[in-house]
């Protein structure tokens, strides 16, 4: 895992880990890693981050069940942020109900338009 020496983590230990689907290439999040939770994803092979809000370590799906199995792991030029590219298991990648939590597009002149439609409802998913 030498590997983890040349990235750079942000004051807090931290590095913007960005989540894409493996055969479509669509972007479906983006999450915070450290360390450990690099460790931890790639020893399970399933995409594990690090709570900001929650002050832990979370596995994508562990309450969804939408998991998301790790195909691959890149890192940037400048070693300060993670690409992810996953096998999306279950509709879902975000907490909203949609595919991708990029379901908002903003136009030039500022109006946003929701883009995706809502493929589960999370009252149901998150009790």
């Amino acid at each position: 895992m030498k590997f983890i020496n040349d990235l750079k983590f942000d004051d807090n230990g931290l590095i913007c880990t960005v989540v894409q689907d493996w055969k479509d290439g669509v972007i479906l999040m983006v999450a915070y890693m450290n360390q450990e939770a690099v460790k931890r994803t790639l020893k399970t092979k399933k995409a594990t981050f690090w709570s900001r809000s929650r002050q832990q370590y979370w596995v994508k799906g562990e309450q969804s069940g939408n998991v998301q199995k790790v195909k691959a792991l890149f890192y940037d030029c400048d070693g300060d942020c993670l690409l992810i590219k996953v096998e999306q298991i279950g509709k879902a990648a975000c907490h909203t109900g949609f595919r991708s939590c990029f379901y908002r597009k903003v136009s030039f002149e500022g109006v946003v338009s929701v883009v995706g439609k809502k493929v589960f409802d999370p009252k149901k998913v998150y009790k």
